[in-house]
């Protein structure tokens, strides 16, 4: 999977196509990503003694090939290579050419 935490992704296809937002936490092993505001979930919490009842929001996971990497340089979405650099292999940004981290 290319895609990380904390990286900044734009939804290609879905009913959240076109939004921008970062990895919050990514699942491998079923290639999932949770992304910042997309695929909103309602959640319904019961009373307990210590907490009142509530209705909570939360982000839900999406197939991580309906995502794409955000070039902040290009300003569009891009796809990522890998390079060999300084003896470490490194996700390089196709659009711009720069080293991703």
């Amino acid at each position: 999977m290319q895609i990380k935490k904390d990286d900044t992704v734009v939804v290609i296809a879905g009913k959240d196509k076109g939004k921008t937002g970062t990895v919050l936490r990514t699942i491998p092993k079923k290639n999932r990503v949770v992304v910042e505001g997309v695929n909103m979930q309602t959640k319904h919490a019961k009373a307990t003694r210590t907490s009142a009842a509530e209705i909570k929001h939360l982000e839900g996971p999406i197939d991580a090939s309906n995502v794409m990497y955000y070039d902040k340089d290009a300003k569009a979405a891009t796809r990522i290579g890998h390079e060999i650099r300084d003896g470490k292999k490194v996700r390089v940004s196709k659009k711009s050419g720069k080293v991703i981290d």
